[in-house]
């Protein structure tokens, strides 16, 4: 591990998701935020770029190659490092020599470009291999370490001072404990794998609430190497209706001694990545005092200037609060967490014990009710598509929760019903039905849900159509 301390602090940004890939004018918007705020390391891995996963066989085609020559060269010219990835492992055969070839032939590629730093990832796909492969090599660990060592001694051949990064199969502690891959999977990438390697991963987790300094070293000392964090805070591409703008967090600031970098994979919207990437950089570069709810107030003042809009301009205020409503994923920030905890007091206690609650949560709510139909005024049109389809969901609950308080004030006795919120067409759909039929407890344990019993007093149909 002591020759690792030479190798530069991996800091920056994974286009790493599922879903579109960002634009070269997003690319370049990204490198320009980059290099203002002092991170370094740009990693190419879209998931639903077909020749990333699915097609990695295929060479890219020459007006491919000079989109992806021009954003290496965008890179470049801000002084950041552009690592290039490609993911196999869906069908790659370890024991079979042309498809080495194959990975040569599109490194080939991007070093006739620029490129000078690879990465080989095989997360997320099928822990089995061919009978040959696993007759040949015994584990899946073996055979991942043999192709890769193979790639790092080839290309280092050609670029002698080559970053070289590989993701495991396990790539968090719960996978690892799960023995996904195979027993002995991480001993053996550390007893196996090239030193000079690098190694990524995510923590406890895939998207880690808290990573500690004392997991981190555990897994370094298996690894023989200290990992780098590819982090999924911020990674929204397993729930559409959600993004994440709140800080960089749950990090203390002694991690950074821990590892060999902190590369963040964020939102699939490239525009709502701002608060996210300007508290990572405030993270990596701040001294021992870290503070992330002031990181993420500085960063939300000056993400506001994104927010010009036709009419009464957006107050940071209202842009605070419905941040905290999209804050980070196992929680809101404070001021929506106190809206969720005023309207569940008035949905549960009669109107008379409201008090003060009744009067603050109308006007909050009102607030936030208002600023998310304001947003349809927003001259920047990509931050404005980011964002509608999750404000339009938030303006749609809280006017109906309004409605809901209006009513009880009047009546609290007299059923509720909205001409706006009907049956089928507000909250419906198949994966709302689904969602309805098992409800998750707080220890992550699933229970029979509402879903059939709702149907049947309803007297609707518990099966399709044909």
């Amino acid at each position: 591990m002591m020759a690792r301390e030479a190798d530069p602090f991996l800091a920056g940004v994974i286009e790493g998701f599922y879903g579109p890939p960002w634009s070269p004018a997003e690319r370049v918007e990204l490198f320009d935020w980059m290099a203002k705020w002092g991170l370094n390391t740009y990693l190419y891995a879209p998931k639903d770029d077909l020749k990333h996963r699915t097609l990695w066989r295929e060479l890219y085609s020459p007006e491919e190659l000079t989109a992806l020559g021009r954003c290496l060269a965008a890179a470049n010219q801000r002084g950041l490092r552009f690592i290039y990835a490609i993911g196999p492992g869906l069908d790659i055969r370890y024991s079979r020599e042309t498809d080495l070839d194959h990975l040569r032939a599109r490194f080939e590629q991007m070093m006739q470009i620029g490129c000078r730093h690879f990465a080989l990832l095989f997360d997320d796909i099928p822990d089995r291999m061919e009978t040959a492969d696993a007759k040949r090599w015994g584990s899946f660990a073996a055979a991942q370490c043999h192709l890769v060592n193979a790639m790092w001694r080839w290309t280092r051949e050609r670029v002698p001072k080559a970053r070289f990064l590989f993701c495991p199969t396990p790539y968090c502690g719960r996978m690892a404990v799960r023995q996904l891959g195979g027993a002995g999977y991480l001993a053996t990438v550390g007893k196996e794998l090239e030193p000079d390697i690098d190694v990524f991963w995510t923590g406890p987790e895939i998207i880690s609430n808290e990573i500690e300094p004392g997991h981190v070293r555990e897994v370094a000392a298996i690894l023989r190497r200290k990992p780098v964090i590819w982090d999924n805070l911020h990674a929204n591409d397993y729930d559409g209706r959600r993004f994440y703008c709140g800080p960089y967090s749950g990090r203390p600031p002694e991690l950074r001694h821990e590892v060999a970098g902190i590369l963040s994979n964020p939102n699939t919207e490239f525009p709502l990545n701002y608060v996210p990437l300007r508290t990572l950089a405030t993270f990596l570069q701040s001294p021992s005092a870290w503070t992330a709810r002031e990181a993420y107030l500085s960063a939300m003042q000056e993400w506001l200037a994104h927010f010009a809009v036709v009419g009464q301009p957006v107050t940071l205020e209202d842009l605070v609060l419905f941040g905290d409503c999209y804050y980070l994923p196992c929680g809101e920030g404070p001021e929506a967490a106190a809206l969720c905890a005023r309207a569940q007091r008035l949905v549960t206690l009669p109107p008379q014990q409201w008090g003060e609650d009744g009067r603050t949560f109308q006007q909050q709510a009102t607030r936030l009710r208002d600023f998310c139909g304001h947003l349809a005024g927003l001259r920047d049109r990509a931050l404005f598509q980011a964002l509608h389809r999750r404000a339009w969901e938030l303006r749609e609950e809280l006017d109906l929760l309004l409605s809901y308080v209006r009513s009880r004030q009047a009546d609290p006795r007299a059923p509720f019903c909205s001409d706006f919120h009907l049956p089928g067409t507000y909250r419906g759909g198949m994966v709302a039905r689904l969602q309805r039929l098992l409800t998750q407890r707080p220890d992550g344990t699933f229970v029979p849900g509402t879903g059939t019993s709702e149907r049947q007093a309803a007297g609707g149909p518990i099966t399709t159509l044909p």
